[in-house]
């Protein structure tokens, strides 16, 4: 009868909660490559996606390293934050993770303050689930890096980025000058 609950991929219950609130919905969702988020409004004809960003259009902003990793879900939540806000988007949204019970200080509160940083207002309950500044950054990447540096291990934990001639050590400056091309 449920297809899709058995296939574990609409709870039924907490989605009825959702639509009951009669508030838009920040859809997140995180696969192996990216950040995907939408803001999605229920119709009587179904939901409606209203903005939706792809953590892969940080690439046409500079950004060189991963799409999946906590820099670039606080980038993507900070990017979707200001395509709203370009939308005029007055109503409430409610913070929709899915199936995934986010994790204090994870990669969906990085998100979420990426779109709070950009002017959206998100209920939330408070400033203990976010990630510290330096995390957001990318610094802790950043450190391990160096830490490796000197390591034969390096080139296999970070070949990626070496393979498209992309400095780990340098992520943060990279972080900032992208936050800076996304303020404008």
């Amino acid at each position: 009868m449920y297809r899709r609950k058995r296939e574990n991929k609409t709870n039924y219950l907490k989605r009825l909660k959702l639509l009951l609130s009669r508030k838009g919905r920040l859809v997140v969702r995180f696969s192996n490559k990216r950040v995907l988020a939408q803001l999605i409004e229920f119709t009587g004809k179904g939901d409606k996606v209203l903005v939706g960003v792809d953590s892969s259009a940080l690439r046409k902003s500079g950004w060189q390293y991963s799409c999946k990793n906590l820099p670039a879900a606080y980038l993507t939540g900070f990017l979707f934050g200001k395509k709203v806000a370009e939308k005029k988007y007055k109503g409430e949204m409610i913070f929709d993770t899915g199936f995934k019970s986010p994790l204090h200080k994870g990669k969906y509160y990085a998100f979420l303050k990426g779109v709070l940083d950009a002017g959206i207002a998100v209920p939330h309950s408070g400033k203990d689930l976010f990630p510290d500044d330096k995390k957001i950054q990318g610094m802790h990447i950043q450190d391990y890096a160096v830490k490796l540096k000197k390591d034969a291990h390096n080139k296999v934990q970070f070949a990626q980025y070496l393979k498209s001639n992309v400095a780990p050590e340098s992520m943060s400056s990279a972080f900032a000058q992208v936050k800076q091309k996304l303020s404008k």
